[in-house]
């Protein structure tokens, strides 16, 4: 067996930090047991060497190969890794991450409410690997929705995998944001691209506006049509598919109201708990995912017990996963919120409508 340290990648919240080990020993559980690695890590445990946090664990003979490296690298607190020689030294290992454009993408914007830069990462590596398209997820450009978006972390995130993305948001204000944020960072990077905003009407009524950009991360790309597509839809979640095509999505990946700072509309208001907001979404969500295609989850389970969340994705017909990993995702994020996650998957097929 070859031994290897994960240097951990310094986190900008302390609470997240302080879990930021834990985490990722889970997410490294999730890649070994995905199917996707030639040399599944083993014996993961979070070691301090030098007085530093690192994650350890094993490969077998001949140790990790340039695909596996090529997967692990896009571990969301992986900041530097090692090989280790004997119980003193470290030789370096290259990492190189699915990293299509500049990190300040995913950095720059700072507004409240706003998700963990690397728990969104992880939280969408969680759910491709759960999904079908696990095995192409350097490969092929998939396609991640977010039916939550907010002002589109998740949404960047997919840019930066070199995905597509689409995104529906009920708050006008958050989609305006998000969209003069990228017409100002795509225009500050001088990428070749073509942003719109414009309504969308169904038998001549208003019923969504959508923002719609197109870019690429070179001009050749951009000339050569590899060009990736973002999508912003400003309608409630509810009503995804009068906008949306069914099967649209690879993975859909949010990350629900915590009832806290902000709470979950639904057509009485506003509520602490998600499940209402849920139970009339997930169905909706399920429309849109393709055959073997994965939701990925995440919520306070302060107001909405994990039993009850499980029980609406099963409802609509998605399968939980609870391999290695998935059931050590729990963290705390402040004194009113502890964030779980839930990871299901959609059947393979589509099963056949009812007459």
């Amino acid at each position: 067996m070859l031994r290897y340290a994960l240097l951990l990648a310094p986190s900008t919240n302390r609470v997240y930090a302080d879990a930021a080990g834990r985490l990722a020993r889970a997410e490294l559980e999730i890649f070994a047991g995905s199917g996707v690695l030639d040399a599944a890590p083993v014996d993961a445990a979070v070691e301090r060497i030098g007085g530093v946090e690192y994650l350890t664990f094993a490969a077998p003979e001949p140790g990790l190969g340039a695909r596996d490296l090529a997967y692990l690298a896009n571990l969301s607190a992986a900041y530097a890794l090692f090989e280790r020689v004997g119980d003193d030294l470290l030789r370096p290992v290259p990492l190189h991450p699915l990293a299509r454009y500049d990190s300040d993408l995913i950095t720059i914007p700072k507004y409240a409410g706003k998700t963990n830069e690397q728990f969104t990462r992880l939280l969408l590596n969680a759910t491709l690997l759960a999904s079908a398209s696990a095995g192409a997820m350097l490969d092929r450009q998939l396609v991640v929705l977010d039916p939550l978006c907010g002002r589109g972390t998740t949404i960047n995130q997919a840019l930066m995998y070199g995905y597509d993305g689409i995104g529906v948001e009920h708050d006008g204000k958050d989609v305006d944001a998000y969209a003069a944020f990228l017409r100002t960072w795509l225009r500050r990077k001088r990428l070749k691209h073509t942003a719109e905003m414009v309504p969308v009407r169904r038998d001549r009524k208003l019923v969504a506006r959508r923002f719609e950009a197109v870019l690429a991360p070179s001009r050749d790309d951009h000339r050569a049509g590899a060009t990736q597509r973002v999508t912003v839809l400003h309608t409630d979640t509810t009503r995804a598919r009068e906008v949306l095509r069914p099967h649209c999505a690879d993975v859909i990946v949010t990350d629900a109201p915590y009832g806290v700072a902000h709470g979950s509309r639904t057509g009485e208001g506003l509520s602490r708990s998600p499940l209402d907001l849920l139970a009339a979404a997930v169905p909706v969500w399920r429309e849109l995912l393709r055959p073997g295609g994965a939701v990925g989850l995440s919520w306070n389970t302060h107001v909405a017990p994990r039993a009850a969340a499980e029980a609406l994705l099963t409802g609509a017909g998605l399968r939980v996963t609870t391999g290695s990993g998935y059931l050590g995702l729990a963290h705390r994020v402040d004194q009113a919120i502890d964030r779980d996650v839930l990871v299901a998957v959609a059947p393979p097929t589509t099963p056949a409508r009812r007459v």
